[in-house]
């Protein structure tokens, strides 16, 4: 991503994960955790996506975390459809936590695709353990495909006009019930080819 990202690995449930960390140059804020799309189809946390994402919440004074989902890079396991992967994000956030300084900072979860659908239940785990975030982003929202949990009403949700891996109908039908705002790019397909710098100031403008 940039000189100083920082690459690690974490025991995870199944082998080993790894990670990248990218850290603010000002007192931090806050963590965040971004997630990658699917490992099948290329999916890594050095995706254009899943990078853009991590240095908006740089800019916004997060230390921010990412991490590799099984199979992929350095990180062991094979792919386990969104279920292990929920795990090996749940340790590295025992992780993130058990640093110094992070024990109670408010917390971001951001994920892209495919890491929309792991991170939504990653929340409904930690919220039914009584454990707190601060908000979510989810890019891309993977609702046709995989079963995305509901998400606190504080969740930014933004999507392609014209993504065509998943189209923008399942999403309305998945946000509808949640009353949940869905912020539409126009013209952005599903990696926001050309729209990267509309995605990160809509972001960056929510946090304001």
């Amino acid at each position: 991503m940039n000189a100083q990202t920082e690459k690690f690995l974490i025991d995870g449930p199944v082998g080993k994960v790894e990670c990248a960390l990218d850290r603010t140059d000002a007192a931090p804020r806050g963590i965040a955790l971004v997630a990658h799309p699917h490992p099948l189809f290329g999916g890594t946390m050095d995706n254009k996506v899943a990078q853009t994402l991590a240095r908006t919440f740089v800019q916004l004074g997060y230390t921010t975390y990412r991490s590799n989902f099984r199979g992929v890079g350095a990180t062991g396991g094979e792919h386990d459809n969104g279920i292990g992967e929920q795990d090996d994000l749940l340790a590295l956030i025992d992780h993130m936590r058990a640093q110094p300084g992070q024990a109670d900072v408010p917390l971001v979860l951001a994920g892209f695709s495919f890491g929309t659908f792991v991170l939504s239940h990653v929340a409904k785990r930690m919220f039914e353990a009584g454990k707190e975030i601060e908000r979510m982003v989810l890019v891309g929202t993977a609702a046709s495909r995989w079963d995305v949990a509901p998400v606190p009403d504080t969740t930014l949700v933004i999507h392609g006009e014209v993504d065509d891996t998943v189209p923008i109908q399942s999403v309305y039908d998945w946000a509808r019930p949640q009353e949940l705002p869905v912020v539409v790019i126009p013209g952005g397909e599903h990696f926001f080819h050309r729209k990267l710098h509309i995605l990160k100031r809509v972001i960056v403008d929510a946090w304001r």
